[in-house]
């Protein structure tokens, strides 16, 4: 009977620990880690990578991301897929201000990450000059499995916690690059309609 009294007097501080205990920061990152919603920001030919991504074939359902919010209320990862103009800066900070927080940014593709092949006056020289980015994934356009790697990249830093900590401490990015996936070299068809 004491072992119940002391919860109900000191709360789950008085359990001896257990099985039961751990950490809650440990708990909330995992629950944060599998249940992300991305807000998709498309803007060119990367764009169409991260809708194959979400298709069938590849389906990022798996990680608990299946449904790409048009809002940006209800989402907590922006996938920003493709070159920023300097007009479109603007929104991109826009949507990223009204997400909800904790928020993270996974810059896809090369003209997202340092402006590609265009060297302009047009076209922004980084996203991470507009918003901090955690997460960048290489290539032109990257492969869907490139993609799939930096989700998952991200997915281990918001586990982890320490994004969330230096994001409160210095506001900045996790600044992590991840390696490109080349595409299958033989890729699998998919057979509609074979008994």
């Amino acid at each position: 009977m004491g072992f119940v009294q002391d919860i109900r007097d000191d709360g789950l501080g008085g359990l001896e620990h257990n099985f039961i205990t751990g950490k809650i920061e440990d708990l909330v990152n995992w629950s944060r880690s599998r249940s992300s919603w991305p807000a998709s920001f498309g803007l060119a030919c990367c764009a169409i990578e991260m809708m194959a991504t979400g298709a069938a074939h590849y389906d990022i359902s798996r990680f608990g991301m299946e449904v790409f919010r048009a809002s940006p209320r209800q989402a907590d990862i922006m996938i920003v897929a493709g070159r920023v103009s300097q007009k479109m800066a603007p929104v991109l900070r826009q949507v990223y201000d009204q997400m909800m927080e904790p928020k993270w940014v996974i810059s896809m593709g090369v003209c997202a990450s340092s402006g590609g092949m265009f060297n302009n006056y047009a076209i922004v020289q980084g996203v991470d000059q507009v918003v901090p980015v955690d997460v960048y994934a290489p290539g032109c356009p990257p492969t869907p499995e490139t993609l799939i790697h930096a989700i998952e990249t991200l997915h281990q830093l918001i586990e982890d916690g320490e994004i969330t900590r230096r994001r409160q401490l210095t506001g900045a990015g996790a600044d992590v690059r991840v390696t490109e996936i080349p595409a299958a070299a033989q890729p699998m068809p998919v057979l509609l309609g074979i008994r």
